[in-house]
C-alpha cells in the first residue's frame, strides 16, 4: 500500500506548489512564426516541403537572422507575425522560457555573434538553423522538421534550390543598419533607427550586436 502525504487541510496549496504556481505565471510563451518565401508553398506545404523563412517570438517580438554583407550580426527583431518581404504562414507553440524580458535579450546578444550576416548560408546556416539552435537551447527539443527540410535536401542536390531563391530571398536586412535602444522603466527596450534617411523597410528591422560592441547597432543600457 502506497501513503501519499496528506494536506493540512482540504483544498490548501503547499509552499512549494505555490512557488510552482508562480514560477509558471512568470514563463513566457516561445513561438515559431513560419513564413513563405514563395508562393509554390501552397503545394508544396500539403506533401510536407516548402521553402520557409522562420523567428522565434517571445516577449511580444519576434528575432531572426537574415544575410548582409557585412562581419556583424545578422540577428534582427521585428514585430511578431509581421517580417517584410516573407508571407506569413501560422506560428507553432515551443514551448516556454523563465527569461524574462532582459535576461532574453542578453541571451540573444550573445547568440548573435555566432550569426553574422556575412556568414549566412541558406543550405548549411540559415534562418531556420538560428531559430532551431534557440528552441534547442530553451526548451531541449529542435523546430518540427518540414521548415527546414529543404535545406536538408539541398545540402545533397543544391541543383533543387532556384537561383534567386539562393541569391535574393533572404536579403532583407537594411544595407546600412545603425540602431539604438533605450530601455524604458520596466525593464523592456525600444528599438529606433538612429540613422538619417532611412527606408521604411529598414526602420522595421533591428539588428542585434555582440557585448562586445565591435559594432553598435544596439546601445546597452549603462549598468546603475
Amino acid at each position: 500500500m502506497r501513503l501519499f502525504p496528506l494536506s493540512s487541510s482540504p483544498g490548501s496549496t503547499s509552499s512549494a506548489d505555490k512557488e510552482l504556481i508562480d514560477r509558471e505565471k512568470n514563463r513566457a510563451l516561445l513561438y515559431l512564426n513560419v513564413y513563405d518565401l514563395t508562393p509554390v508553398n501552397n503545394y508544396l506545404y500539403w506533401v510536407g516541403f516548402g521553402i520557409f523563412h522562420s523567428g522565434i517570438e517571445v516577449h511580444g517580438m519576434e528575432y531572426g537572422f537574415g544575410a548582409h554583407e557585412y562581419p556583424s550580426s545578422g540577428v534582427f527583431e521585428v514585430e511578431p507575425r509581421s517580417c517584410p518581404g516573407f508571407i506569413f504562414r501560422r506560428s507553432v507553440l515551443l514551448g516556454s522560457t523563465e527569461m524574462s524580458r532582459s535576461e532574453f535579450r542578453s541571451f540573444m546578444e550573445h547568440l548573435s555573434g555566432k550569426y553574422h550576416g556575412d556568414t549566412y548560408h541558406l543550405i548549411a546556416k540559415n534562418c531556420n538553423h538560428f531559430t532551431d539552435e534557440v528552441c534547442m537551447q530553451l526548451t531541449g527539443k529542435p523546430i518540427p522538421g518540414w521548415v527546414n527540410r529543404l535545406a536538408q535536401v539541398g545540402s545533397f542536390c543544391n541543383c533543387l534550390l532556384p537561383e534567386n531563391i539562393q541569391i535574393s530571398a533572404v536579403r532583407h536586412l537594411p544595407d546600412h543598419p545603425a540602431y539604438s535602444d533605450e530601455d524604458d522603466d520596466d525593464g523592456s527596450e525600444s528599438i529606433a533607427s538612429s540613422g538619417t534617411g532611412a527606408s521604411e523597410e529598414g526602420q522595421n528591422h533591428h539588428l542585434l550586436t555582440v557585448p562586445s560592441g565591435d559594432v553598435a547597432f544596439v546601445k546597452e543600457k549603462p549598468p546603475t
